[in-house]
């Protein structure tokens, strides 16, 4: 499963483009986000990927979760959200 790391400072548009272009190719994604801002980058880069995708009647869904991730040795939780077509 392909996984797109999202930062605060990640614009949402972007994103979404690389998004719904890896949802085309292997139909499921999972974005990772730590903070506040990044999970708000990453939610909207979701809205904006459903209008990018569903002209090709892909609708879209995201299952959040909680994810231990390690950044620079120090262990994080992440928010997850696993994409992928309804």
């Amino acid at each position: 499963m392909e996984v797109l790391k999202v930062s605060a400072k990640s614009q949402p548009k972007s994103v979404a483009g690389a998004l719904a272009a890896v949802l085309r190719e292997k139909s499921v994604v999972e974005i990772q986000a730590v903070g506040a801002g990044a999970v708000n980058q990453a939610v909207k880069s979701i809205a904006i990927a459903r209008g990018y995708v569903a002209p090709n009647g892909i609708d879209l869904i995201a299952i959040p979760a909680f994810s231990e991730i390690e950044i620079d040795g120090e262990v994080r939780t992440a928010i997850k959200f696993i994409v992928e077509p309804r």
